[in-house]
């Protein structure tokens, strides 16, 4: 398998060699970085929703243009920055010049190729997340700390008619195009946007701005802003919402398919191809990802069962898994004291972070629940802090679902989603002031969540698996992740129908059923995504491997962790270079 994923990396990592320069040219570093901040300020503008959620507020007022005007004008800006950088000579560049210029060159190219899928370019709808909340889930990142912000949110809710029309717009193309999500991912999505159809005006996801306006805004400018507030909601915000729903529901649902895998769709198949080569950022084919699947899976359940067997349960492997989710022992008695769980791992794991790493970030995070429209299946996720620092890092946990949450999954999944897993890795990657704004805020998904994975198993090395049942339920996402490689590749390329699907990652990773097919509706809607996470995992655990076995005595885990994310967010073949550099470094010091 490391071979495998060796292979698969070298491929990838033979355009990057070249020899580095004497001396660095100073006007084509000038060059370079000038159209590194011509693209991140054009995107800002374009993409105003991704602007606020780095904490960017000067597009508060605006949201995406999804017009076919709007869209071609910006994919021909991609294919001339790409264009523009492939002229740079990087021969004059020094070192990490040359490294970001590779990066930038590699995510144009890789959005420039996506511009000749038309059909999948249309899919607005995912099982988790999409048209049908995620202007929900923006407005709760809006800040209104004063009047010109309040004026921002209700600009923003003021142009979200225009946008729910132009996405109703890209989805009908797609039907003409045969392009059309799953009907489970569609019967899903249209549960989601009654959640925020029922929720009142006042008290529902779009006000929350209004809910926590400025000290700086006088009272009777407060009240008159939410009286403003409410009336758009009820006049624009949910007459469009009602729109979207009605489209779903009618002749979008009409011609949705039973299944949504990429095989069944016109070019499905080099999509998936593209999706799975951007996900793990390797060469490795879908048949090579779903063997690696089948074999990591294999030898994760082994050690599940040792732990059945070691405590002593003879009814198999099954029913000990009932017992852990039945058994109330195993369960907080409320949402709060589920919050409440979570944050005491967190501040257990915070306390351990030194022996792990050299270098932390300063930037907080909280842990906090997520909201209720996003329903009791959905997983838990993280958002980063703002590049600018004025907002928190937050670990958003599913509170609703908190009869389904046993206390014995908790603690991977707090290393996971918080410290040391997505909290650490991105804050650290946002303080990194000397890199690129792109690089900065940027990620590929082999990396980032690759890294979480693997942060999951330190918590073996700091003793927060501290009995047999945490340790199954480190193990247990452990076998999800090594499953997803199975499953994704199962239903997109290998003929898998959902059912098939479900019932695989059921019966060999014991996962709850009704989470696990919120999870198959996830990969069916969103393909190739769960990929990274495992491939991300291994190429990390194996470039440790690697340095320990190099360096002996020598070798400190700390520094070996900040040299893995202190470049930012990096494809696994470059992430590999920029181990074995420092392997060589660190041999240098003596």
């Amino acid at each position: 398998m490391r071979r495998l994923l060796a292979a698969a990396a070298l491929a990838v990592a033979t355009a990057f060699a070249a020899p580095a320069p004497a001396t660095a040219d100073p006007q084509e570093a000038a060059a370079l970085h000038a159209l590194f901040e011509r693209q991140w300020e054009a995107n800002a503008s374009r993409f105003p929703e991704d602007a606020t959620y780095r904490g960017d507020l000067r597009f508060n007022d605006r949201l995406t243009d999804l017009s076919p005007e709007a869209i071609a004008a910006h994919d021909a800006l991609v294919r001339q920055w790409l264009e523009e950088a492939r002229a740079i000579r990087r021969e004059r560049l020094d070192p990490a010049d040359r490294l970001s210029l590779d990066l930038f060159t590699r995510q144009l190219a890789l959005r420039a190729e996506q511009q000749a899928f038309a059909g999948y370019r249309t899919f607005m709808i995912g099982a988790l997340g999409g048209a049908q909340n995620e202007f929900a889930g923006l407005m709760r990142l809006v800040p209104v700390r004063t009047a010109l912000q309040a004026e921002q949110a209700l600009q923003r809710m003021a142009a979200y008619p225009r946008l729910v029309d132009q996405q109703v717009d890209l989805m009908r193309r797609g039907m003409a195009l045969g392009w059309v999500p799953a009907r489970s991912v569609l019967e899903r999505s249209l549960a989601q946007i009654d959640d925020q159809l029922a929720a009142p005006v006042e008290s529902g996801p779009f006000s929350e701005p209004f809910r926590r306006l400025g000290s700086d805004i006088a009272p009777a400018d407060q009240a008159a802003l939410r009286a403003r507030a409410h009336r758009a909601i009820a006049d624009q915000v949910l007459p469009a919402l009602r729109r979207l729903r009605a489209f779903i529901a009618g002749e979008y649902l009409g011609r949705a398919p039973a299944n949504g895998a990429l095989s069944g769709y016109p070019d499905g198949a080099r999509v998936y191809e593209y999706l799975a080569r951007r996900s793990t950022t390797t060469s490795l084919a879908p048949a090579e990802i779903h063997a690696i699947g089948q074999r990591e899976l294999a030898a994760i359940r082994a050690e599940m069962d040792a732990i059945v067997m070691q405590v002593g349960f003879d009814r198999g492997f099954a029913a000990f898994v009932e017992h852990l989710n039945t058994d109330p022992r195993y369960f907080h008695r409320s949402p709060d004291e589920l919050l409440a769980g979570y944050r005491a791992i967190a501040k257990r794991i915070d306390a351990e972070l030194p022996r792990l790493f050299a270098q932390l970030p300063r930037a907080p995070y909280g842990v906090r629940a997520m909201p209720s429209f996003q329903g009791p299946d959905a997983a838990e996720y993280y958002e980063g802090p703002a590049l600018d620092g004025t907002r928190a890092g937050f670990f958003n946990a599913n509170t609703l679902g908190w009869r389904t949450r046993p206390t014995w999954k908790m603690a991977t999944l707090t290393a996971h989603e918080a410290v040391p897993g997505h909290h650490l890795q991105i804050a650290r990657s946002v303080e990194l002031g000397a890199l690129p704004q792109f690089r900065r805020a940027g990620g590929y998904t082999a990396f980032v969540e690759g890294w979480a994975v693997y942060a999951e198993t330190l918590g073996r090395e700091i003793g927060v698996y501290d009995d047999p049942y945490s340790l199954f339920g480190h193990l247990q996402w452990q076998a999800f992740r090594a499953a997803r490689l199975v499953v994704d590749t199962g239903i997109h390329s290998q003929g898998w129908s959902r059912q098939q699907a479900i019932d695989f990652m059921v019966e060999r990773t014991g996962m709850e059923r009704g989470f696990v097919t919120s999870e198959v509706d996830r990969y069916t809607s969103i393909p190739g995504q769960a990929l990274g996470y495992m491939i991300g995992k291994l190429k990390i655990a194996e470039l440790r491997e690697r340095a320990a076995q190099r360096l002996g005595s020598r070798f400190d885990v700390r520094r070996f962790h900040n040299a893995v994310i202190d470049q930012g967010a990096l494809p696994l073949d470059v992430l590999e270079r920029v181990i074995d550099d420092w392997i060589a470094e660190e041999l240098a010091r003596g």
